[in-house]
């Protein structure tokens, strides 16, 4: 029943109004509302604090059913997965009764604010810097490539507070727009994802009063790991979903079109193709379930987390890159799905730790 909700609502208040969101680089803000009324926004929160307390799956649905339009998916899991998590987890009960109850109810919009012009993946590389003043924080530094930069209200802001300590000397601090100092650019003009804005943020002398520090201070690189393998279980199913919904977009596609007389699904190539792809997605979606069992169950580990978003990634990119083929002059024409997927693909293969960190990290258990 609950995915029969959110497809419906993502057919209809998602699906007419991609094109234009694409030409403002962002989908509007009364979607954030939309989707808190109808429950959809931080439904793994305790009802405590505005909620609805299901489990982890409920999310998985939402990645899924917003995997077909430009993963927009994952921009409310990064609010309702990731960013509410870290406060929930590491904040202050003054700080929860704050901030989750108007991220569930959409009227504040978070953002995770760890990437910098000087290095993605490398966590402990970070340079802005969080230097105690009094009773408060001072925040200099700033961010790139944040999802939902240009809306967001708040943000999680990885900082450096001790700069001799390396990962050791790093923190998570709450930033909100009622702090001066705090400010975010323009949208960056990505090639793919286009529907979700994605900004750098600039953070001036910033004075964040103590309380707004999550957990204590330079352990922040030691939760973010925490929380890691749940973020790129999210990466993992939504590139399996995606890679479902190009499937069965192109199996309807070769069964319309015709070439030298026939469907071109009855060319032995066209069939040979789509049996491997169906059979490496159905791989993948077992083993990205097995892994949510296991997440369920407070057993996922790193390793295992790192395989399914790597690999997971990497079909999905293969997969829409061959359904383009079969698709034809077609695939490459913006209007149809396939090519929006094709471009939306790629980032996955970056971002939540690139791939190649991935291949280290799982190293790292042999």
């Amino acid at each position: 029943m609950f995915r029969d909700s959110v497809r419906a609502f993502f057919k209809q208040e998602v699906g007419p109004n991609i094109e234009r969101w694409e030409h403002e680089l962002m989908f509007e803000r009364e979607l954030w509302r939309n989707m808190a009324r109808q429950g959809f926004l931080c439904p793994t929160m305790p009802e405590a604090y505005g909620g609805a307390g299901a489990d982890l799956l409920y999310s998985v649905i939402l990645l899924e059913e917003g995997a077909q339009y430009s993963n927009i998916g994952l921009s409310f899991s990064m609010h309702s997965e990731i960013v509410a998590n870290y406060i929930l987890h590491h904040g202050s009960e003054e700080t929860k009764q704050k901030y989750l109850p108007k991220m569930a109810s959409g009227e504040m919009v978070a953002a995770l604010a760890m990437t910098e012009p000087s290095g993605g993946s490398d966590v402990k590389a970070i340079r802005t810097s969080a230097v105690k003043d009094g009773g408060d924080y001072l925040l200099n530094g700033s961010k790139i490539f944040i999802t939902s930069g240009a809306q967001c209200d708040l943000a999680v802001v990885v900082a450096r507070t001790d700069p001799t300590k390396g990962a050791k000397g790093i923190s998570l601090l709450v930033v909100d727009r009622s702090m001066p100092g705090f400010t975010s650019g323009k949208p960056l003009k990505k090639v793919g994802m286009k529907v979700s804005d994605t900004t750098e943020l600039y953070f001036d002398n910033v004075r964040i009063p103590a309380a707004n520090l999550l957990g204590k201070e330079n352990e922040g690189f030691i939760y973010s790991m925490q929380e890691l393998p749940w973020e790129r279980m999210q990466i993992a199913v939504s590139a399996v979903a995606a890679a479902e919904a190009a499937l069965q977009w192109t199996i309807d596609y070769v069964r319309e079109r015709k070439a030298f007389g026939q469907e071109v699904l009855q060319f032995q190539n066209t069939r040979f193709k789509l049996a491997e792809l169906k059979t490496e997605i159905q791989i993948a979606r077992v083993f990205v379930d097995r892994c949510l069992a296991a997440l369920l169950e407070g057993q996922l580990d790193a390793a295992d987390a790192s395989m399914a978003k790597y690999w997971t990634s990497d079909l999905q990119c293969k997969v829409v890159d061959e359904c383009v083929q079969l698709f034809g002059g077609y695939g490459y024409m913006w209007e149809y799905p396939i090519a929006r997927a094709w471009a939306d693909a790629r980032a996955q293969r970056i971002y939540g730790g690139t791939n190649e960190i991935m291949k280290e990290l799982i190293s790292r258990s042999l």
